[in-house]
């Protein structure tokens, strides 16, 4: 029976400097939420928190609609996510276990649109979404998101390791259709990795500027990123005031973490004992 050796002192001090490599840039950039924008002319960088914070947060609020650019992009973000999940589970679902005509090939055509660059499509969406009066309209940022390629060749994948043949020829037995097999075998399966998409899925709506800011009025109908170019755009960049809305824009992103932290470190932990 071998012997388990316990973690030595230098992988808890890389792991330490990870760790504060990592949370160092959120620190400081409250700490300077929290402080004058004057003080970064300061020979030396702050390093502890001020007493600004209230009154700059209060600034956010009063230059742009904060409240409503966080409001549009938890809309926007929450349904795409969901959208993701759902839909390349399905999809997901149906490229690892079942059997059509055409199938490696239409997922060839999936993958493959991942290669095309965001920017070729761009002019065509923009005409589309003109056409159909969508412009300024939050369904103009959700419906083109609604479904991705990394969600079905993520959650495909996610079948193929977790879902055995013999469940779904159990459940057909059973006479369980299609989508009760689906709901009632397949996904409690890939929930954990469901759940890691979402994530990803949803920092990606959250954290996205190109497309909302061409098809969005910043003015009526802004995203967060959105309004954090806003407070950007002056004479001069005031770092205290944006970095206060940078970090009310960052509090979602976290508190959506630590709800799911569970499945998520679920889902990698699975994912790296397969590996």
């Amino acid at each position: 029976m071998g012997v388990t050796k316990r973690p030595g002192f230098l992988l808890y001090g890389v792991l330490t400097a990870i760790l504060a490599a990592s949370v160092f840039p959120l620190y400081f950039s409250f700490v300077v939420a929290s402080k004058d924008n004057s003080v970064l002319g300061d020979a030396t960088p702050p390093l502890l928190p001020g007493g600004n914070l209230v009154a700059n947060i209060t600034r956010v609020f009063d230059t742009v609609d904060f409240w409503l650019a966080m409001q549009n992009s938890l809309i926007v973000s929450t349904t795409v996510a969901l959208s993701n999940v759902v839909l390349g589970s399905l999809a997901g679902f149906a490229f690892a276990r079942l059997r059509f005509r055409g199938r490696d090939a239409l997922f060839l055509i999936v993958v493959g649109t991942s290669m095309v660059p965001t920017q070729l499509g761009v002019i065509p969406l923009y005409m589309l979404m003109s056409d159909l009066d969508w412009y300024g309209t939050l369904q103009a940022v959700i419906v083109p998101a609604l479904i991705g390629s990394f969600a079905v060749f993520w959650m495909r994948q996610a079948c193929e390791e977790t879902v055995p043949h013999e469940l779904i020829e159990a459940a057909r037995v059973d006479g369980c259709s299609v989508l009760r097999t689906f709901w009632h075998v397949a996904f409690p399966a890939v929930r954990p990795q469901a759940a890691v998409m979402g994530m990803f899925t949803f920092m990606t709506a959250w954290n996205d500027f190109f497309w909302p800011l061409i098809v969005l009025d910043p003015n009526d109908s802004p995203t967060v990123q959105v309004a954090l170019s806003a407070l950007a755009s002056g004479y001069y960049t005031d770092y205290s005031l944006m970095l206060a809305g940078a970090s009310l824009a960052v509090l979602p992103v976290i508190g959506l973490f630590v709800l799911l932290s569970r499945q998520i470190v679920g889902g990698i932990m699975q994912g790296a004992l397969k590996g």
